[in-house]
């Protein structure tokens, strides 16, 4: 490892995450991105202003929409722990819409849902996570789309696996 990547690797390793895992392998081929994607993702992850739950099924759906295994490996757990309901969990990795009882759930996964399927967002969407998140929310939620699918990307293009090989979405 260069005296580069293994600072970088040591900012990762002191911050939240604990750890080098998942993603960071690959990234630390380049320390400047890897330094780059964990400042984002530490921000976008633990920091901004959309509530864990609402951050973790947005990372859920990206994982899902990419199929990247070790992204849903990695945050399912997460989800779960931040209150988000089993059968969400479970009809978003099924392919299915959920049956949302909280609606800021629903405009989450309306407006990703929207995104990755249109590659746009109607204004109605877009007014409804302005109007409970702010300006502030709906750039920040959109960052958060945009880190976890910069992740999703590497981990498919590195072949990351998941520890013991386990695939909890199907392809």
């Amino acid at each position: 490892m260069s005296p580069e990547q293994q600072r970088v690797s040591d900012d990762i390793a002191g911050g939240p995450r604990g750890g080098v895992r998942g993603p960071f392998h690959a990234l630390l081929y380049s320390p400047k991105l890897a330094d780059c994607a964990q400042r984002l993702g530490q921000y976008v992850r633990y920091d901004c202003s959309i509530p864990q739950k609402l951050r973790e099924l947005a990372i859920l759906i990206t994982a899902k929409h990419w199929v990247a295994q070790y992204e849903w490996f990695a945050h399912e757990t997460h989800a779960r722990d931040a209150g988000l309901p089993d059968p969400v969990i479970e009809a978003i990795r099924h392919g299915d819409r959920p049956d949302f009882s909280d609606e800021a759930e629903q405009e989450i996964y309306d407006f990703c849902t929207e995104l990755y399927d249109n590659k746009r967002i109607s204004d109605g969407t877009y007014a409804k996570v302005e109007a409970r998140f702010g300006q502030v929310g709906a750039v920040e939620l959109a960052g958060l789309l945009g880190h976890y699918n910069l992740i999703a990307i590497t981990l498919n293009v590195g072949e990351i696996p998941v520890p013991g090989g386990e695939k909890p979405l199907a392809d």
